[in-house]
C-alpha cells in the first residue's frame, strides 16, 4: 500500500474519509504490470473529485504512483482512495483545505466459477432499497453502506450478484456492477440520476454500441421488464461481463449480444 505516495497503510484518524467517507475511489484490474484502463478511470476519478468539491490530485503524480506499486505487485485488484484530507472535528470542510489523501492498496484477483463468463449466474434481488441523493448520483463515494447491507443479505455462494432497486422500484445496479438489459434489438442500462454508480465498462458498454449501430437506451427500468427481456448482464473492470442465466423464476440460455460485448471487452483492455 501507498499513504500520499509512501510505503504503509497509517492515516490520521481525523482524516475524513475514514470520519464521514468523503472520499472517492477507483477499482482497475492490473495484469503483467498493467492496470487496464488507466487513463478512463482517471476522468472518472476527476469528475467524482469536482462533484465532491475534492482538488483531484494530478494525473501525472498518480501515474508514477501506480507505477511504482505495479512493480513490486504486477498483478491484482487496484484500489485508489481519495479523501479530502485531514480536518478538524465537525462536517463542514475547512475553509482552507488540506491536501487530500491518496491511499494505493492491491489485492489478489479473485477466482470466480469460469462457466460464469460464459453460461451465466443465478442473481437474485435485493431487500434493500437505494435511497435518492441527486447530488452524489453517479459518483463512486466512499459512502458505500448500502451495498455492504444488500451484499451482507445472502451467503449464497452459488449467487454471483445481486441486484439493487431503488426506493421506487426501478432497477438500478448490482451491488458491485452496472447493469444492462438486450430487448428488441435495443441495450437499455437504468438511467443513475438519483442514484447509483456510473462505472467505466458501463461507458465502455455503451461505446461499443455505438460502434456497432445499435441503439442505447439510458431510462428507468422496472424488474418486471427485466425478468422479460431477451439478455441482461452486468459488468464492472474486474469480471468484464457476466450474463445472467437466472433470476427469480425466469431463465435464460443463449447470450449472443452479452458475448460479443464481452470479447471487446475482454479484446481492449489497454482502453478499459
Amino acid at each position: 500500500m501507498l499513504v500520499n505516495g509512501d510505503p504503509g497503510n497509517l492515516i490520521s484518524i481525523r482524516d475524513r474519509g475514514l470520519l464521514y467517507g468523503d472520499g472517492v475511489f477507483r477499482t482497475l484490474r492490473a495484469s503483467q504490470g498493467h492496470a487496464a484502463g488507466w487513463p478512463l478511470h482517471f476522468e472518472k476519478l476527476r469528475h467524482d473529485c469536482a462533484a465532491l468539491g475534492i482538488t483531484c490530485p494530478d494525473f501525472n503524480l498518480l501515474s508514477s504512483e501506480l507505477e511504482t506499486l505495479l512493480l513490486s505487485h504486477p498483478d491484482g485488484v487496484v484500489k485508489l482512495i481519495v479523501t479530502r484530507g485531514s480536518g478538524e472535528r465537525g462536517y463542514a470542510p475547512a475553509l482552507t483545505p488540506p491536501p487530500p489523501t491518496r491511499l494505493w492498496d492491491i489485492s489478489p484477483t479473485p477466482v470466480y466459477p469460469a462457466e460464469w463468463a460464459k453460461l451465466g449466474i443465478k442473481a437474485r434481488v435485493c431487500q434493500l432499497r437505494l435511497g435518492h441523493q441527486p447530488r452524489l448520483a453517479g459518483v463512486k463515494h466512499l459512502n458505500r453502506l448500502e451495498n455492504v447491507l444488500a451484499a451482507a443479505e445472502s451467503s449464497d455462494s452459488g449467487i454471483g450478484e445481486g441486484l439493487l432497486l431503488d426506493v421506487e422500484g426501478h432497477v438500478i445496479e448490482g451491488t458491485r456492477s452496472n447493469l444492462f438489459l438486450v430487448s428488441g434489438g435495443e441495450l437499455i442500462t437504468p438511467r443513475l440520476s438519483a442514484c447509483g454508480v456510473a462505472g467505466v465498462q458501463r461507458d465502455r458498454v455503451m461505446d461499443w454500441a455505438a460502434r456497432h449501430g445499435m441503439q442505447v437506451r439510458v431510462r428507468e427500468v422496472l424488474l418486471d421488464e427485466l425478468l422479460m427481456a431477451d439478455e441482461v448482464f452486468l459488468v464492472n473492470s474486474i469480471i468484464a461481463l457476466w450474463p445472467i442465466r437466472e433470476l427469480e423464476q425466469r431463465r435464460w440460455t443463449t447470450f449472443p449480444v452479452s458475448h460479443r460485448i464481452r470479447q471487446y471487452l475482454e479484446g481492449h483492455n489497454e482502453t478499459q
